[in-house]
C-alpha cells in the first residue's frame, strides 16, 4: 500500500488537531478497528484532493494562502520577530451548510 511513501511535515492549528483526533476516536469505535491520526489525516487530504472544484475547499485554500501572505508581508517588514506577527494565526473558514451556501448565492 505504502510502496511510494514520502515523509512530509504538517503544522496544523490546535482546534484541527483535535478535531482530527475526534474523529479517529469515532471510526475506531465504529469500525471497531484502531484508527490513528495519521490515517485519518492521510484519508482527509485524500479526499479533499478529490474535491477539487468544491467551493468550501477552494475558499478554505484561499483563506489560509492569504493568511500566509499577510505573515510573510509583516516579516519582511520587520514586524514578524516582535509584536504582530507572532499573534497572527491561520484562519480556516469553517465549512457553510447547506442554508448558509444558498444565502450566500443570492
Amino acid at each position: 500500500m505504502f510502496e511510494d511513501k514520502t515523509r512530509v511535515l504538517l503544522v496544523l492549528p490546535q482546534v484541527v488537531l483535535d478535531r482530527a483526533r475526534v474523529l479517529a476516536g469515532k471510526a475506531t469505535t465504529m469500525l471497531k478497528l484502531p484508527v490513528s491520526l495519521q490515517i485519518v489525516l492521510r484519508a482527509l487530504i485524500e479526499e479533499g484532493l478529490k474535491r477539487d472544484g468544491d467551493r468550501n475547499l477552494l475558499a478554505n485554500i484561499e483563506g489560509q494562502a492569504q493568511a500566509i501572505r499577510r505573515i510573510r508581508s509583516l516579516a519582511a517588514r520587520g514586524g514578524g520577530a516582535e509584536g504582530e506577527g507572532r499573534n497572527l494565526q491561520l484562519e480556516i473558514p469553517r465549512r457553510l451548510s447547506g442554508s448558509e451556501r444558498q444565502e450566500r448565492g443570492r
